[in-house]
């Protein structure tokens, strides 16, 4: 979690907003051949939309990851597709993204990123390939000029400006992102599927992984809506992005011709060695979630949520979602010249319409509270604004968001407890704090997949992660010497 440079980076948007105020025209797909509205009208003001917006989606999703040698490698496969594709007017650049949500996606002009939650999921170069040949598809088939171009890119500026100004957002960074993933339509989700599956089979890769890819993504959803005891909740992921349904996968894999391929390229060993030692999660400059406490070892301070409440980390806040559509929203400002908390919270009060502003003292820290309600993007909220002076220049604000009718002016045992658990740590507490990696293991004679998530540094559904990560059944053996991953510091 840290701040961004709102002014700064709120020029750039509207930089990328006005350069798609362009002149609308049709021009030919030159992977299908089909005519295209768009509003780019020539191969030049593609490249200069994407130019424009690269900086800013790699900004908003954590920066691009530092491992050169993972980089080169993902380069290196999506070169492989691309020089297979029929537009060889474009530049490609193939971009590892510093961020934990599972997704990829791709912009005007040759762009193409991908997560490194997407990274972990997968399991060989063909999967990885898959994903990278759908997005190029999304390209050569102009999918994001299709009378959508100036909504969509406008829409960009205009979510993430909300999510900079302080919103309520339902899942840090995912809902972030969200600004920048396009949601296509099911042909145009269909003709990306046709023309990956094209390039997969060009550059000799298997292209079955697209399909395998899809059935581990769908198994990774499921299970995400499991933890946060929320199976239908909106997700902002790949197959939110992409509606993808494995039975579409296999029709355009069919549908496709592909002639039989002698031997397909699946590079599995090649993959993992790739992989390992590689982050997973947030880094340590944002935090570490364990479980339900919030460590931050460059702030040295940690608490822990309520139980029932899941956490998220962003660049904004720290989010944690509980039952019954409530959420407890976590971050800090610089108020140098505030006289007490009191005073501060007055000043929130003001705003929000809060009353009860009393002064705290939470482990020895200044702190002061205040109650009231508020209408939210998630309806009617009771909201309770609880800030703590750290050092003379630094506020911390918890502020607990509940349905209507369920808080009162009184602290609740939860809450309570939540703020009897905020405290800073050490330094030596905090050099001790590693981030979670992912590390390929061999696995031993007698080994079954319990034994190997009980590794897993994850105090709730072990076994599951470590079979969604690794796209394993409940029945599926483990055997002598092969390689899976799992998730420790």
């Amino acid at each position: 979690m840290h701040n961004f440079r709102r002014a700064e980076f709120f020029a750039a948007l509207m930089i990328g907003m006005v350069a798609v105020m362009g002149a609308w025209s049709c021009s030919t797909s030159p992977a299908t051949g089909g005519t295209v509205l768009t509003g780019f009208t020539t191969t030049a003001d593609e490249v200069r939309i994407g130019r424009e917006q690269n900086p800013q989606i790699i900004k908003a999703f954590g920066g691009a990851y530092n491992d050169p040698a993972l980089a080169a490698y993902v380069n290196r496969i999506g070169q492989s597709l691309a020089v297979n594709s029929e537009r060889k007017d474009l530049t490609y650049t193939f971009t590892v993204l510093d961020s934990p949500i599972v997704n990829a996606m791709a912009i005007p002009g040759g762009y193409v990123y991908v997560t490194r939650g997407l990274l972990a999921l997968a399991s060989n170069e063909a999967e990885l390939a898959g994903v990278l040949g759908h997005e190029i598809g999304h390209i050569t088939g102009r999918h994001h000029a299709r009378g959508q171009s100036r909504q969509v890119l406008a829409g960009v500026g205009l979510t993430i400006l909300g999510a900079v100004a302080g919103a309520p957002i339902a899942q840090g960074t995912q809902m972030l992102a969200a600004g920048f993933l396009q949601k296509y339509s099911r042909d145009q989700e269909y003709e990306a599927d046709l023309l990956g599956i094209r390039y997969l089979a060009r550059a000799g890769y298997d292209p079955s992984a697209m399909a395998s890819f899809l059935a581990k993504l769908n198994q990774w959803t499921q299970l995400q809506g499991k933890i946060l005891g929320q199976p239908s909740a909106d997700r902002v992921d790949y197959l939110s992005s992409h509606p993808n349904t494995l039975d579409r996968v296999r029709e355009a894999t069919a549908a496709a011709q592909i002639p039989k391929i002698a031997k397909p390229i699946v590079g599995e060993d090649a993959y993992l060695k790739q992989i390992d030692g590689m982050l997973f999660g947030e880094p340590l400059s944002q935090g570490l979630i364990r479980g339900s406490e919030f460590i931050h070892p460059v702030l040295q301070i940690r608490f822990t949520v309520p139980r029932g409440f899941q956490l998220f980390d962003s660049p904004q806040a720290v989010y944690g979602l509980g039952p019954s559509n409530a959420m407890i929203v976590f971050d800090y400002v610089a108020a140098p010249s505030v006289p007490s908390m009191a005073a501060y919270v007055n000043q929130s009060a003001r705003q929000l319409n809060l009353s009860d502003v009393r002064q705290l003292d939470i482990n020895g820290l200044e702190a002061a509270t205040g109650w009231g309600h508020i209408k939210t993007n998630r309806g009617a909220m009771d909201l309770r604004i609880v800030a703590i002076r750290s050092g003379s220049e630094r506020v911390y604000r918890i502020r607990f968001l509940f349905p209507q009718g369920t808080m009162s002016s009184q602290f609740s045992t939860d809450e309570r407890a939540m703020l009897q658990s905020f405290r800073t740590i050490t330094q030596k507490e905090a050099a001790a704090l590693k981030p979670l990696r992912v590390r390929v293991v061999t696995v031993k004679k007698g080994q079954d997949q319990r034994d190997l998530a009980r590794r897993m540094t994850f105090d709730t559904y072990q076994l599951e992660r470590f079979q969604t990560l690794n796209g394993l059944g409940p029945g599926d053996r483990l055997r002598p010497g092969q390689q899976v991953k799992i998730v420790m510091q």
